[in-house]
Formats: structure tokens, C-alpha cells, sequence
């Protein structure tokens, strides 16, 4: 059996963090480490004495979600690895099945619910159905931040930002793990609560205000090219 580790990420999610945390603890197959981080809010110093079990990573100062998950994956030293927001949680036996498949790479389908979930569906649409009220996101051949890896595969590339509006560190690391011939299986089975709530829809409209004013800046002014988008 391999050894796990279960990295939970929160940013401005200390709130939702308990409910992510129980969902990783009451997992049919245990975790080998958990480690949680927050990157710099400070909303999170309840946890410790709630989860002692669980290792932490209190940011004093935000690092932004490159340098942040890069930072949390090199702590990692069991043989598999996975991200989880705060916010998101996991159906009990997603571990249990994900460490019987032999791949360097495991993704599987989302159940995305919360009260924004409209939002997700204008874009994504044609890759979901209804389910029980929520929606069901099938992700066959398609990546998302919570697959399930091999640490020292990912180690060895790293998370990057692609460039683009945002930062998607995950796609990237996704396909270089896929350039360098990783062996990768896809599971149909919704085993990720994904959360589109308030908060993450705000931290999304703010990104975009930052982008689009880059955007202005370089229209007007070509010499411009010291912003910071990397930063929440």
C-alpha cells in the first residue's frame, strides 16, 4: 500500500475548513499526513487545537497560490500526494479508491453544489448533469487541482503558472505530467464536493479587476510590466 498525504489549502476559508478536515479524518483508508496551510489571512488559529493531528502551515504574510502550493508539495514525503481546498471536501471512501489504481496520475468526477454553482455551470455546461440537487462534473481526460499524484513526479516538475488570466498551476502540472508519458486513469465517480460559494466567486471578480487593469496598463503604456498578478 502506498503512503498518502492529503495537503489542505485555505485562503479566507477558516469557516469552511472544520467541515474539509472531518471529510480527510473519516476517510475509509487514512491518510498517512495531513498537512493544512493558510496563506497569510490568519482565520485559522482555532484549528490546531481542534485537529492535533493535523500539521499546519499558519503563512504570516500571503505567499499567492503558486509559490504557496509549490512551497506545500515540497514538504511532501509519502508516495502519493493530493491538494484539497478548504472549502471543498471528500466522500468517505475516495482514498480507498484511489490508492487501488496503479497510475502516477488519478482524476476523478466532481460533484460541484454551494449556491453559485450556476456560475460554473454557464461555462462548463456541457460537461455536467443534474445531480441530486448539485450538479455532476465529469472530468474524463480533463485534470482539476484535487488529483491524486505521484510526489515524486510532481516534485521533479514543480507548480508553475501557465500565463494566462489565472494562475492554473495545477493544469500545468497536469500536463507535464502527461509530456513526460506519466501513466494516468480517470475514475467515474463524483468523490469531490467542490464549493462555489461567495467567497471564492469574490476572489475570482477581484482577479479579474486586477487582470483586465494590467490589460489597460499595457494598452496605454508598453513599458509596463512590474504588476503582481500572482498575488490573491
Amino acid at each position: 500500500m502506498s503512503t498518502i498525504t492529503v495537503v489542505i489549502a485555505s485562503y479566507q476559508y477558516g469557516h469552511l475548513a472544520a467541515h474539509c478536515i472531518e471529510s480527510v479524518l473519516c476517510q475509509s483508508r487514512k491518510p498517512d499526513k495531513i498537512l493544512f496551510v493558510d496563506d497569510g489571512v490568519g482565520d485559522c488559529g482555532h484549528l490546531p487545537k481542534i485537529y492535533p493531528e493535523v500539521e499546519y502551515v499558519l503563512r504570516e504574510k500571503n505567499m499567492g497560490t503558486v509559490a504557496n502550493f509549490q512551497d506545500m508539495l515540497m514538504r511532501v514525503t509519502t508516495d502519493k500526494c493530493m491538494f484539497l481546498g478548504a472549502d471543498n471536501w471528500l466522500r468517505a471512501d475516495t482514498l480507498e479508491i484511489l490508492d487501488k489504481i496503479d497510475a502516477d496520475v488519478v482524476v476523478y468526477d466532481i460533484v460541484v453544489t454551494g449556491d453559485s454553482k450556476k456560475g460554473i455551470h454557464a461555462r462548463h455546461g456541457n460537461e455536467m448533469t443534474s445531480y441530486q440537487g448539485d450538479l455532476y462534473w465529469t472530468r474524463y481526460k480533463h485534470h482539476h487541482g484535487s488529483m491524486l499524484y505521484k510526489t515524486k513526479l510532481a516534485q521533479s516538475i514543480g507548480y508553475k503558472g501557465t500565463g494566462g488570466k489565472h494562475s492554473e498551476e495545477d493544469l500545468y502540472l497536469f500536463r507535464e505530467m502527461k509530456n513526460r508519458g506519466a501513466k494516468m486513469e480517470w475514475v467515474k465517480e463524483g468523490l469531490l464536493y467542490y464549493r462555489r460559494h461567495r467567497e471564492n466567486f469574490i476572489k475570482r471578480t477581484k482577479f479579474l479587476k486586477k487582470y483586465n487593469t494590467f490589460l489597460e496598463i499595457i494598452a496605454n503604456d508598453k513599458s509596463a510590466g512590474a504588476i503582481e498578478l500572482g498575488k490573491k
